[in-house]
């Protein structure tokens, strides 16, 4: 199903773009994650707080998704991810937060040195970036669901804030509004064949890549084709009660002008088919319905199935 010199850059974080990363690895070596870095939970937000470098719990997963095949490789790979057990300072940190933030402080603050570091390291498939050269807040305002509140909206900072706390998302933001953004990222946007976005977390890991001004404009102005993936269930705190084409029009109002070519959707995710086929022409794009999520119906993608609809939409064979 490999399509050589294919190049793709997969833009999102956490599980969505890892689970993006392990379908497009499938058909092409030539692939660049772009992920977000405004984590302020769990490890990331402890070390966040100490240090001055990026969230790099992101970060980790994606270098783990395009990890080498080889039992070396893959080894360090699950050396990435292992967690510390126990209840000391440690519990609950992944190992690969921890080098990833020992090798960005060798080499100066320079976390896109760190990350290729590692990446040889564990022998990646693609190369793995930082959507903004510094940590990201996200700014969101939530509206209340409860008629007695007498606060109708609320600011709300902090990625892990705004997923947890009750009401719809009318608007975010990143802070600072203009972060700068690794040369290379602009770069690998401009030669893509392909720009993929989402599934994902949709608030803070799809929709900060639109709020950066630099990565906007490289998104406006590429050739690339764009392609959108959509989850297949609203995620609870974010999107309670989104039906795909409520994705698809909050994804709209971001655009900035950049241009979507083909959205893709799980068939059986999809209930008014009429209904998302309109949002998705309302989006200058194309419809295409697959079953891209796992076979015993667990709400992931899996990737063989969702490889084979990014493959039917680049014209892999």
């Amino acid at each position: 199903m490999e399509t050589p010199g294919l190049r793709v850059v997969a833009l999102g974080g956490g599980h969505g773009l890892a689970a993006a990363l392990a379908a497009w690895r499938r058909l092409t070596a030539e692939l660049t994650a772009v992920v977000t870095v405004a984590d302020d939970g769990g490890s990331s937000g402890l070390i966040r707080r100490e240090m001055p470098v990026l969230p790099p719990g992101d970060l980790r997963m994606a270098l783990a998704a395009l990890a080498g095949e080889s039992p070396r490789t893959q080894q360090m790979a699950d050396l990435l991810q292992h967690r510390f057990g126990g209840s000391g300072v440690l519990a609950g940190h992944p190992v690969g937060n921890l080098m990833l933030t020992g090798l960005t402080e060798m080499h100066g603050g320079d976390a896109v040195r760190a990350l290729g570091v590692l990446e040889e390291l564990l022998g990646t498939q693609g190369r793995v970036l930082p959507m903004a050269e510094v940590p990201l807040d996200l700014v969101a305002t939530v509206a209340s669901v409860d008629p007695d509140d007498p606060q109708e909206t609320r600011r709300i900072r902090g990625q892990v804030a705004i997923a947890s706390t009750p009401g719809h998302v009318e608007d975010i933001r990143v802070s600072p509004a203009d972060p700068p953004v690794p040369p290379e990222v602009l770069t690998a946007i401009a030669e893509a064949d392909v720009v993929s976005l989402g599934p994902g977390s949709w608030y803070t890991s799809v929709l900060p890549h639109l709020l950066v001004p630099r990565l906007r404009t490289a998104l406006a102005e590429t050739t690339a084709r764009v392609v959108v993936v959509l989850n297949l269930e609203p995620q609870a705190g974010e999107t309670d009660g989104f039906s795909p084409e409520e994705h698809l029009r909050v994804l709209l109002a971001h655009l900035g002008g950049v241009s979507l070519h083909t959205v893709i959707a799980d068939t059986a995710a999809v209930v008014d088919r009429r209904g998302l086929l309109s949002a998705v022409q309302a989006c200058g794009a194309e419809l295409v319905l697959a079953p891209v999520a796992a076979p015993d119906g667990t709400p992931q993608h899996d990737p063989s199935r969702l490889a084979a609809a990014l493959a039917s939409v680049v014209g892999a064979r």
